[in-house]
């Protein structure tokens, strides 16, 4: 078996909005998300004679392969920002160990050669190498847009290319969120992960009914839609009322479990709007895709406490007659607008909350 690439490898994930559904996605429900192409993280991987891990060029942990590091994190856990790599790392080694895989082979449950088990297939060369990364374009940090889950995606398409395993991405996005719910006990979705993981605009459903399991990893039905079709899309955040998002969420877990009908009730809305949403995507109905916005915000404001701070914000932006509603869960908001103008518009009508307002790429 050839050994890993000699070359450095660089792979990238991208922050997103959620335009609709959201918070839905871990409940059960529907939802639509955009990708951000504005702010980036980048991982690197380098050979090396020995592993290290390194953040912004210092140092975090020194092993001899890679093996080393599923070693370090039974014995020791995770510790600080560089918990997500490490996280990555290890669900990568996981999942190719149960999947059986060899380089080259991908992880889709794919039957082994005739005459082998799953276990028997030629194992990945854990040879040593570094591993580096960089937010090249920085995600802000706690207002909702998906940067941690960006880290992991990265780290784990870089491991792939790494070792030649394709990875599909309704797989890709499933292995992301088993790294972070499973190995480090973040709340979350597979929202993030599944656009991250598709990248463009996309529409993905998590009904039980049309839920399936592949290699131990669970994922809905995704359907990637053309982003030609929406109207000009902005974000607005700011750093000074950022907060994690267990804080958003608060306890609508706990509601949603005990059966609380008012949480059931809107879970089902939230669905129903992104379901609605992707009629209005199809038919280029921009007022509709605005009404929908709207409401996906005056609901969640309906059924759950919001920080006052992040609602003066949406309603800065409607009252520059922008759509507006949360784009995750930390407090940056997203929207549409149509011109120039109506950008200037809201850009003044944040600046007294300190935001900062972004024209979204795509």
């Amino acid at each position: 078996m050839s050994s890993p690439s000699s070359h450095p490898i660089t792979a990238r994930a991208f922050g997103r909005v959620g335009l609709l559904g959201n918070p839905s996605d871990g409940y059960g429900g529907k939802t639509i998300s955009l990708i951000v192409p504005n702010f980036a993280a980048e991982v690197t991987l380098r050979p090396s004679e020995k592993l290290e891990i390194a953040v912004a060029d210092e140092p975090l942990a020194e092993a001899r392969s890679l093996e080393d590091v599923r070693r370090l994190v039974r014995a020791h856990g995770y510790y600080g920002g560089e918990r997500l790599v490490l996280a990555a790392i290890k669900r990568f080694l996981d999942y190719c160990d149960a999947a059986g895989l060899k380089r080259g082979q991908t992880l889709s449950g794919e039957a082994p050669p005739k005459g082998l088990t799953p276990f028997q297939t030629e194992k990945l060369d854990l040879t040593p190498f570094s591993v580096r990364f960089e937010v090249r374009s920085s995600i802000p940090r706690l207002v909702g847009l998906a940067g941690s889950s960006a880290i992991v995606t990265a780290t784990v398409r870089a491991l792939a290319k790494y070792h030649s395993v394709e990875i599909p991405p309704h797989l890709l996005a499933s292995l992301v969120l088993s790294a972070e719910k499973d190995e480090l006990g973040i709340p979350a979705g597979l929202q993030d992960r599944v656009v991250q993981a598709y990248e463009g605009l996309v529409a993905m459903d998590f009904s039980p009914a049309v839920m399936q399991t592949e290699c131990g990893l669970s994922y809905g039905r995704y359907e990637q839609l053309p982003s030609s079709h929406l109207p000009p899309i902005y974000l607005a955040y700011s750093l000074a009322g950022s907060e994690p998002t267990e804080v958003t969420h608060n306890n609508l877990r706990q509601r949603y479990d005990r059966g609380e009908p008012e949480v059931l009730a809107a879970m089902q809305e939230w669905a129903s709007l992104a379901e609605s949403g992707k009629a209005a995507i199809a038919a280029r109905d921009w007022e509709r895709l605005d009404q929908l916005m709207n409401r996906n915000f005056d609901l969640r404001r309906a059924v759950c406490p919001l920080n006052p701070r992040h609602v003066a914000m949406v309603e800065a932006a409607r009252s520059a007659g922008c759509s507006a509603k949360f784009s995750g869960s930390g407090g940056a908001i997203v929207g549409t607008y149509r011109t120039p103008d109506d950008l200037a518009a809201l850009r003044s009508a944040l600046e007294p909350l300190a935001c900062v307002v972004v024209d979204v790429e795509r």
